[in-house]
């Protein structure tokens, strides 16, 4: 199956520069539908919602506060609901899911440096109840630097019934002793780890979060040093980590999902961002990528309604 492409990336292609890409929702409706409607019609048969950034926590920083969330989220749902109507195409609609502004508590030890705990839940619950009133198909958590906030989100998630995906935001890194490359988020987790802790059940009353987890992955993934570990390579590597780790630790193998960035982000001489590589690059690895186990494919900043045609051009001709 296809997902979507970048959104923020193509707001800022129409000139639309927001301090919060889901005020577009309230500000640029019609440009966020027509944004949907042109990755259903490149070919994609999941849309993820303009939600990333739409919890209170992001929201208070762009002077909104947490009574602004239900309706910010409903116009997002309702916005893919249009796009969908509009194609006359059959569409999952995908209730997107980002991280909170900084690190949780979980992770930095206390709330001197870190988010609290509480906070994070009641950010994400009132996002996600929103979400589920409105229709959404599925959650997919997407850049998740921390695998406690993805415990933390999938615990409130599971509540609601709907099917829920799991994508982690990794970097290269390589064991200097053994020589052995290993991805792990910008808080330390590889995908070994979002395994256990998901497991483990600490932020879930001693539940096994893994049951209710219907597709785990990758997204994103700025390398700006390494070309081999940036788009559809950094994907390959990662869905072939995720997927050692299921082994490694004899789990019935999940459906997997990878979007990455399209290559590394340059600075044109208009001081822009561009990204690196265009459809004809990031197709050429696809069959890899799929053949690796990949079950969900799309792209995220950079990627376009055009790296989209050209996978789904990629996949009908296989």
């Amino acid at each position: 199956m296809i997902y979507d492409g970048g959104f923020g990336s193509e707001l800022f292609a129409q000139g639309i520069e927001l301090t919060n890409s889901a005020l577009a929702n309230e500000l640029y409706p019609e440009a966020t539908i027509t944004i949907h409607l042109d990755y259903i019609e490149s070919g994609a048969d999941a849309v993820g919602t303009n939600t990333f950034v739409a919890s209170e926590l992001h929201l208070e920083m762009a002077g909104k506060n947490k009574s602004d969330v239900g309706k910010i989220v409903s116009s997002a749902v309702q916005h893919v609901k249009i796009a969908i109507e509009k194609s006359g195409k059959d569409v999952y609609i995908a209730g997107s899911i980002g991280p909170s502004p900084g690190a949780i508590e979980a992770d930095s030890g206390g709330t001197d440096f870190g988010i609290p705990n509480q906070a994070v839940k009641d950010a994400h619950q009132r996002v996600i109840y929103a979400m589920a009133e409105e229709g959404v198909d599925f959650f997919c958590l997407e850049t998740m630097f921390s695998a406690k906030e993805a415990a933390i989100i999938v615990d409130i998630a599971r509540k609601t019934g709907l099917p829920i995906a799991v994508n982690m935001t990794y970097k290269y890194t390589k064991d200097r002793r053994t020589g052995e490359i290993l991805y792990r988020t910008d808080w330390g987790y590889s995908a070994t780890d979002l395994l256990d802790i998901l497991s483990e059940g600490e932020f879930s009353g001693g539940d096994n979060l893994l049951d209710h987890v219907h597709i785990l992955g990758l997204n994103c993934g700025a390398e700006s040093r390494r070309s081999e570990h940036t788009g559809i390579p950094y994907a390959i590597n990662g869905i072939q980590q995720l997927s050692q780790a299921m082994k490694d630790k004899g789990l019935e193998p999940k459906k997997m999902m990878a979007y990455p960035n399209a290559g590394m982000p340059l600075l044109d001489d208009s001081h822009r961002t561009y990204y690196t590589l265009g459809p004809e690059e990031m197709v050429s690895d696809l069959d890899i990528l799929i053949s690796e186990g990949a079950y969900f494919i799309g792209g995220c900043c950079g990627t376009t309604p055009s790296h989209i045609k050209a996978f789904r051009q990629a996949l009908n001709a296989n």
